[in-house]
């Protein structure tokens, strides 16, 4: 049920976030607003490609369809029939343009378009400018360096190809590559290689490619054409894509004059498609014949090593000490026996002499020794027992003193009567 009318407020609210269901905005205020809202939006410089041109004979707007180049996106475009009257010659649909406008809101029919009122196609020499650009800005964030570039592998599981349908660029690389590589396989992916559907189309063939685990190089492959044919291969989002992939990039697009900006991002570039399938799989032919140049330059090597062994076994076999190995054990055997028979003599001779030299000692210890003193009568007499002191001086025994004393065949105590008065004669 709605609200009676006396209950309803007396006009529509001000501001979009005052209006509730039981007060709403009618269509022509929302249309109004959309109106002021958008004349206040500046106007803006646009480029893009046309992808459709509609100017009725008589019609004083032409409609226009505006694309991206790069992606899936557009806009309509509205212009008075003077804005393309004064082209130098009509669009054309494909064509790359620089628009001036603003956008308008029609409220009659609630739609939305880009009043254009200044047009200007993009010429060859401005596209070329800012490629050049673009091909600096890539350079200075480290892009095209040649660090960054990884090498291809030398024999891929997988090739990816992303080229056209039926294309010759196709052929040129599947043929050289299995001219090459017999057992070359391809993970072909085709799409639209100019033309404003290009781009998505690689980029989402490339992601495609990146996700397979197979796949281990991805080769971008276009024949040669026009400046505005290989657009496509500079544009920017494709060459950052490239620069992002893990797998390594082959750029085989036009020929050898050709260089779009992919050439400089990518892991290798050709100069053609047939370049390119020579370069991303090794020559069997070559390679049969290397690996026989190494299994004869390793028997060469290993017949040459033995040679030089046995020659060097001969040489030691035939020597001397070879020939007869006990004759210097038994010439070491006589020389060792006269070194054992001088020894000996000469130890014997050692040991007669320190016999001599002990007799002798012997000799002179018994004439000169303390034995032979007492042999001759001699005493040796020591006061207070064995232990006691030599006596020296009468001085040392007075009266009474315990005496031992020693003669040549033994001892015998005696007691000290004191000094003895010397002889008056």
């Amino acid at each position: 049920m709605t609200a009676p009318a006396a209950d309803r407020p007396a006009g529509p609210p001000a501001r979009a976030g005052d209006t509730t269901r039981e007060n709403p905005w009618p269509v022509r205020a929302l249309a109004q607003r959309m109106v002021e809202y958008i004349g206040r939006a500046p106007a803006a410089w646009v480029e893009g490609q046309i992808a459709q041109l509609n100017l009725r004979p008589g019609a004083s707007t032409a409609f226009l369809t505006l694309r991206d180049p790069a992606v899936e996106m557009s806009l309509q475009l509205t212009c008075h029939r003077s804005v393309i009257a004064a082209l130098p010659t009509p669009p054309t649909d494909g064509e790359r343009v620089v628009v001036h406008g603003k956008f308008d809101y029609w409220p009659a029919r609630g739609s939305l378009s880009f009043r254009v009122d200044a047009m200007h196609p993009v010429g060859l020499g401005e596209l070329l400018a800012r490629l050049e650009r673009l091909r600096q800005l890539l350079a200075a964030e480290g892009l095209s360096a040649a660090a960054r570039k990884r090498p291809l592998p030398f024999l891929p599981r997988r090739i990816g190809l992303i080229t056209g349908r039926d294309s010759a660029a196709e052929k040129d690389v599947v043929v050289n590559a299995r001219h090459r590589w017999p057992a070359a396989r391809f993970t072909v992916e085709h799409t639209v290689v100019q033309g404003n559907q290009a781009v998505p189309q690689i980029l989402e063939a490339l992601l495609r490619l990146e996700n397979d685990p197979q796949v281990e190089v991805i080769v971008i492959a276009r024949g040669g054409g026009s400046v505005e044919d290989l657009l496509p291969f500079s544009d920017e989002a494709l060459c950052r894509a490239v620069a992002g992939c893990r797998t390594p990039v082959v750029s085989a697009i036009g020929h050898e004059p050709d260089h779009p900006i992919l050439d400089d991002v990518a892991d290798l570039r050709c100069s053609t498609p047939t370049d390119a399938g020579k370069k991303i799989v090794p020559d069997a032919a070559a390679e049969h014949d290397r690996v026989e140049q190494l299994r004869h330059r390793a028997r060469r090597a290993l017949v040459g090593w033995v040679s030089t062994e046995r020659a060097r076994l001969d040489r030691l076999t035939s020597a001397a000490v070879l020939a007869d190995p006990y004759g210097p054990i038994r010439a070491r055997e006589d020389d060792v026996g006269r070194l054992v028979e001088r020894s000996r003599r000469v130890i014997g001779q050692t040991l007669e002499r320190v016999d001599r030299d002990l007799a002798h000692r012997r000799a002179q210890l018994a004439v000169l020794g303390p034995a032979a003193t007492l042999a001759r009568g001699y005493a040796v007499v020591q006061a207070g027992g064995r232990t006691g002191a030599v006596v020296h001086s009468v001085k040392d025994v007075p009266a009474g003193t315990s005496l031992r004393i020693r003669v040549a065949d033994g001892a015998f105590a005696a007691t000290s009567t004191g000094p003895e008065l010397e002889d008056p004669a």
